[in-house]
């Protein structure tokens, strides 16, 4: 019998396609990447934003601040969503850990599959839970 990719092998995937599309400023995808809590969630990007998602199939989560490039080398993170603000960061590892600070409880690692099938999922778990 031969498994389907697991969620590790997507989330990892999705990394390399991150980086390999150029969107996003290299150093910010070294720092994500090299932290923990955020390697284990699925990174999109739009707009030269780094996103993150607790799911790794569209439509992702929107419920994780992501981080978009400012001025001079510096980083504003909003979210999570369009319409909320953060605020500003000087380097690289204050925006990660602007980022961190935010994550949903439990957060990660990404679930296989999508938002949708995500909260069935949770759903599920909270009921055999309480």
């Amino acid at each position: 019998m031969t498994l389907g990719p697991s969620s590790d092998d997507a989330v990892e995937a999705g990394w390399q396609k991150v980086r390999a599309d150029g969107r996003v400023r290299p150093e910010l995808l070294d720092a994500a990447y090299a932290e923990p809590g955020l390697r284990q969630l699925f990174p999109w990007t739009g707009m030269g934003e780094l996103h993150f998602s607790r799911c790794t199939e569209q439509r992702w989560t929107w419920d994780i601040p992501y981080i978009q490039p400012a001025a001079d080398g510096h980083y504003w993170v909003s979210g999570p969503l369009r319409s909320q603000a953060v605020g500003p960061a000087e380097t690289v590892s204050q925006a990660i850990a602007m980022v961190v600070e935010r994550l949903p409880v439990g957060c990660g690692p990404a679930f296989l599959g999508t938002s949708d099938e995500l909260a069935v999922h949770e759903a599920m778990q909270e009921r055999f839970d309480g």
